[in-house]
């Protein structure tokens, strides 16, 4: 960690137990994101009069490189439970962090919309037109469905775009039938 953890006791007494277990869960939060450049830990003791018996919340504040990773956990009776809570959410939130810094996490293409151009039936492929005059080659097996007999010159579509290594264009997952561009 670049800082110093900032632990923070609102509404009971500082203790060193606790302290010692928010320290030893903070320091475990490395292996999810190597570059943690602050963690800032609130524990409170809830008002008494609204419960029965103590209620304790944690908030954490944690602070990598291009992001924030709050966790603002529900209260629990016990402190220990609350803390195992916050540090797991906070866990699975730098991972997810780390995993889309690193481009683990495959984006999705919205869908595109075009015509097709060209169609050649009897060998199993054509080509879809889309509005800025882009090509996308695709098959029969690119078609969803059984819709590729359907299919005629003309024809509005929807299609997942992809570009090959070698620089083609080419349509997966197309679908006919009445699609209708955004804004439009």
């Amino acid at each position: 960690m670049q800082l110093p953890i900032q632990i923070t006791f609102r509404n009971f007494p500082q203790s060193e137990a606790v302290e010692a277990r928010i320290r030893a869960k903070a320091a475990k939060l490395e292996e999810f994101h190597p570059r943690i450049m602050s963690c800032h830990v609130v524990v409170e003791e809830l008002d008494r009069h609204r419960h029965q018996g103590k209620q304790f919340s944690v908030r954490l504040d944690l602070r990598v490189p291009g992001h924030e990773v709050v966790v603002d956990r529900d209260h629990h009776e016990d402190i220990y439970v609350a803390l195992r809570d916050a540090f797991n959410a906070a866990g699975r939130q730098l991972e997810e962090v780390a995993r889309t810094q690193r481009g683990d996490v495959k984006t999705h293409e919205p869908p595109r919309h075009g015509k097709v151009s060209r169609l050649f039936a009897q060998e199993g492929y054509g080509y879809i037109e889309t509005a800025d005059g882009s090509e996308f080659y695709f098959s029969s097996d690119n078609v969803v469905g059984q819709a590729f007999d359907r299919l005629q010159s003309g024809a509005e579509v929807q299609f997942v775009a992809d570009v090959s290594g070698k620089g083609r264009q080419h349509a997966t997952r197309v679908s006919a039938g009445k699609h209708h561009p955004p804004g439009g």
